[in-house]
């Protein structure tokens, strides 16, 4: 029988979204009864502990990776890498972090449910039911609360492929996501190797089976694939010291067609006009010149299947993961000691994996980097389908289907418009159309119309960006007002010309990666100034130039919280 316990407040997910989202909404509610569950068994989500390996770094920088309330100390020299780091201080950092904020005598760790999987979400009688089970003892639980934090993450379920006589192979099949927990790399017994996945965690398997000493096959999808990421030099140009500065600026971030950019004279000029578009296609196009040179991906003299690397759309369309190298050596040594296999795999044989070009590959391990699965299967699908989430498009009823048909038609030629760069996309792959995008108002509540009242959920952290922190803070902010009633909505109409606009952007922008309606690579910065902008409080914080020319630091949210608490009416005292 199932333990039945009541809270004010739950939060799905103790990563980086649901530790912090707890604690904003317990600066303004000290008192509340608030409760975290998360289905892993230590803090920090894909940052945890258990997750971790010796080669599994940072994408993001010193000074970018941290809540604004409480500074990360730097990590020692040998861990840095062009300010990037290894993901073990983020780790500490998060964990810390929960030990550190505490509230009517319960630090945030102490209000983590460890190892609880929640399996069910509904709504009854005003009150959100969870229905969730101990992932080791088996035991089931039973949680009720007034209000939902979703906070789940978007790297939390793994997308494990299934093969033909996998019983027969005799050796593990790990994903990513147990990668760090598992022995495959200090095992004496696994001499050879495979990888499947063409993006940035794939890559870091690679790197690091090679580093152990292992013989190692890297395998890439022939067919149904938006093929190989980019991996970038995380060198910075000019005045930046790193790529990832230069990225998390706003005057770079103008230099991609998007609308969170606002509607200067600046962004009609770059996105709108001939001589403008070219300054932005020449932009891009020298980015992604430099990737590919630094790869040499055709000139390097081997004949382990290197040059099949190469990506096959342009940088500036991201229609398939990378992300930032974080070793100096990482294509030499793939170069030198990678074999790579571009073909589907066909079946699984003992210590063996049969591709459908007919080759066999020798291997003891197989590791798969494959991606992920949503993490929102607690809610039904018609649950699903109600709050804006990504659905199975059967079940929209035909006039939905064409409610939305005919907003999105009229965005697509807003998008074109506005983007004459996104009319012409490149010839690609994309994957098959099954499922809505995520319809949430600003990514983080669900539509909803002026007579209903029910601000009862929020979801933090559902979207794909370059800097979770700086997101999530406000995010935080946005969504507390938000369940509190005190942010006020445009219309529901003008709510979903909104989010229709979005998700309309989001597929032109990056294709079909972009079919979730999530996807905001390059556009964190104009993300956060939208938020900030709803919630009345100052975005540009620095002076004009910094503002435009600087790279966000987590303390140009100094004094954001006051700002807020003053705006809003909370009490600072009672923290």
């Amino acid at each position: 029988m199932a333990t039945t316990t009541d809270f004010d407040v739950i939060v799905i997910g103790a990563g980086i979204s649901g530790i912090y989202s707890a604690k904003f909404y317990l600066d303004t509610h000290p008192h509340c009864r608030l409760a975290i569950l998360d289905r892993d068994d230590c803090v920090g989500g894909t940052w945890n502990s258990r997750r971790s390996y010796d080669e599994f770094w940072t994408q993001w920088t010193v000074g970018t990776a941290e809540y604004s309330d409480f500074p990360m100390p730097r990590p020692p020299e040998e861990d840095i890498y062009y300010e990037s780091f290894k993901a073990k201080h983020t780790t500490n950092y998060l964990e810390s972090y929960v030990d550190h904020h505490k509230y009517a005598g319960q630090t945030l760790r102490n209000r983590i449910n460890f190892s609880t999987e929640v399996q069910s979400a509904e709504k009854e009688n005003g009150k959100w039911i969870l229905s969730a089970k101990h992932r080791i003892n088996g035991t089931r639980y039973t949680f009720r609360a007034l209000k939902l934090l979703v906070a789940s993450g978007l790297t939390s379920i793994p997308n494990m492929p299934s093969f033909s006589g996998e019983a027969d192979f005799g050796g593990p099949i790990v994903h990513h996501e147990n990668f760090g927990s598992a022995n495959v790399l200090s095992s004496p017994d696994i001499k050879k190797i495979s990888v499947i996945g063409g993006g940035k965690s794939s890559a870091d398997m690679v790197y690091s089976a090679v580093k152990a000493g292992k013989s190692v096959t890297w395998l890439l999808k022939e067919t149904e694939t938006t093929g190989p990421g980019f991996f970038l030099s995380p060198k910075g140009k000019g005045p930046y010291k790193t790529a990832f500065e230069l990225a998390m600026t706003r005057i770079v971030s103008t230099l991609t067609p998007s609308f969170m950019n606002g509607d200067s004279w600046w962004t009609k000029f770059l996105h709108s006009t001939s001589i403008g578009v070219k300054i932005v296609k020449s932009f891009w196009k020298a980015v992604d010149a430099e990737t590919r040179k630094d790869a040499n991906f055709e000139c390097r003299e081997n004949s382990k299947g290197f040059e099949k690397l190469t990506p096959h759309s342009p940088i500036f369309w991201s229609n398939a993961t990378g992300g930032l190298l974080n070793h100096a050596d990482f294509f030499e040594v793939i170069a030198d000691n990678v074999q790579v296999e571009c073909a589907d795999i066909d079946a699984l044989g003992k210590g063996q994996i049969h591709l459908k070009n007919g080759a066999t590959i020798p291997a003891d391990a197989l590791l798969c980097g494959t991606g992920w699965l949503p993490s929102l299967q607690f809610f039904s699908e018609d649950m699903r389908r109600q709050l804006g989430l990504p659905h199975l498009l059967t079940i929209d009823t035909p006039e939905e289907s064409k409610h939305w048909a005919e907003l999105e038609s009229v965005a697509d030629q807003r998008v074109t418009r506005s983007f004459p760069q996104l009319a012409d996309p490149p010839p690609h792959w994309h994957r098959p159309v099954t499922s809505s995008p995520y319809r949430l108002y600003r990514l983080a509540v669900p539509i909803s119309n002026a007579e209903n009242l029910d601000r009862s959920i929020a979801f933090i952290g559902q979207v794909g960006v370059a800097d979770y922190f700086p997101v999530v803070e406000c995010q935080a902010m946005w969504t507390t007002a938000y369940l509190d009633g005190k942010l006020s909505l445009p219309s529901m109409e003008d709510q979903e010309k909104e989010v229709a606009l979005f998700t309309t952007w989001c597929k032109r922008r990056y294709l079909s990666t972009g079919e979730t309606g999530n996807e905001l690579v390059f556009e964190t910065m104009g993300y956060i100034d939208g938020l900030l902008e709803d919630l009345g409080l100052v975005s540009h914080r620095r002076g004009w130039f910094k503002d435009l020319f600087g790279p966000f630091l987590a303390t140009q949210f100094a004094g954001l919280k006051e700002e807020y608490f003053k705006k809003y009416g909370y009490d600072q005292k009672k923290i």
